[in-house]
């Protein structure tokens, strides 16, 4: 057995160098492949032709073209210097050249530009952090489409009595409407992931609630704990 694991996983390293890169999973590299998965989450965001669209993790661009076709502008932030230039690549010499904006570097210290929409195929690594950039950013987006690990999608979703009910649930409900959209295999990516993923669609609240965000957070945290037997109990 470990000997037709191995074979397999060499099968699969070929594969990708057979394309011309090599993704880095530990940096979250695991590029969406399904078609299908992609025209889904572009459809889940409801794109207007006026609409700019922030794009993070573009990889070698299966979603960012079909963005493309859609908005009138993407701005797809990008942390792999050989990933860049494959997008690059995919859109020279076409009309979509002019329609894209690409950020180099790490999008949780890159200041955010104006955007409508923020679709994105996340490190996993990144997703909470992310999510509370997002929530804060000014001015207001429409919503975004995030993929995520299922288990941390089902936590952004949960309700009081949940089991997996968290401070995470807490906060992001505080300031956004969150709705799980879909789940999504691991043989969807390429390389696979060692988990399954699921789409969340978060619209923020705005106006957001009059509340003091760094104060309300600990103290929502606490009073959901203290009574949760009771939400258990409902």
């Amino acid at each position: 057995m470990p000997k037709v694991k191995a074979e397999k996983k060499s099968r699969q390293h070929q594969e990708v160098k057979n394309q011309g890169i090599m993704f880095n999973t530990g940096i979250g590299q695991h590029i969406l492949k399904n078609p299908l998965i992609v025209n889904g989450i572009i459809e889940k965001a409801a794109l207007r032709q006026t609409d700019v669209v922030l794009e993070v993790g573009p990889g070698t661009g299966n979603m960012t073209v079909k963005l493309l076709e859609k908005a009138k502008k993407v701005v797809a932030c990008e942390l792999d210097c050989r990933l860049v230039a494959e997008l690059q690549k995919r859109v020279q010499c076409t009309p979509m050249q002019t329609k894209l904006q690409i950020l180099v570097g790490d999008v949780l210290k890159t200041d955010l530009p104006f955007f409508d929409v923020c679709v994105a195929n996340l490190p996993y690594q990144i997703s909470s952090p992310f999510v509370f950039k997002l929530l804060l950013h000014r001015p207001f987006f429409r919503c975004a489409v995030l993929m995520f690990q299922r288990e941390f999608a089902m936590r952004l979703v949960s309700k009081p009595g949940d089991k997996l009910y968290c401070r995470l649930s807490i906060n992001t409900q505080l300031l956004a409407r969150v709705d799980h959209l879909m789940k999504v295999g691991k043989n969807n990516f390429r390389p696979p992931p060692k988990v399954e993923s699921s789409v969340v669609r978060i619209e923020p609240k705005n106006p957001p609630p009059p509340v003091n965000f760094q104060v309300s957070f600990d103290f929502f945290f606490f009073l959901s704990f203290l009574f949760r037997p009771v939400f258990n109990n409902v």
